[in-house]
């Protein structure tokens, strides 16, 4: 294996742990977004039993303060992992030229050598070619 193409399976690597880096934040953050939403129902279904009991409505004021602390917390998770995830895909995007530059090297490579080979083989066909003629001609 060439050195090229050491980097390019390098470099192939990385591309698909980034890719795994950003789909585990993409996964974190729509779990965010849907504790978001689950405090939002709790606190409908909470208001309602405030509504209907006055037990129910003393209590409500430490749950709902309570509730504010874990939306607070959730959005600012929600920020940051959005922060993250965009740094997350800047880094994909690089990730991605650089393996991008390494294979069209590779195939810049694999393609001269290729042409090398087919220009060798075809010079012997022509010595054949060439050697063949002289005989038909001297003999």
């Amino acid at each position: 294996m060439s050195a090229v193409e050491s980097l390019v399976r390098l470099h192939r690597w990385q591309l698909d742990e980034r890719r795994r880096q950003l789909a585990d934040l993409d996964l974190l953050a729509e779990k965010l977004r849907r504790e978001k939403a689950r405090l939002a129902e709790e606190e409908t279904a909470e208001q309602q039993a405030a509504a209907a009991s006055l037990e129910a409505a003393t209590a409500y004021g430490s749950f709902a303060r309570a509730l504010i602390d874990r939306r607070q917390k959730i959005e600012q998770s929600i920020i940051a992992v959005e922060q993250q995830i965009a740094s997350a895909r800047e880094a994909l995007a690089e990730a991605f030229q650089e393996t991008k530059r390494y294979e069209i090297a590779l195939a810049n490579r694999t393609a001269q050598r290729r042409k090398r080979i087919e220009q060798k083989q075809q010079r012997t066909l022509d010595e054949i070619g060439t050697d063949a003629y002289r005989r038909r001609k001297s003999g």
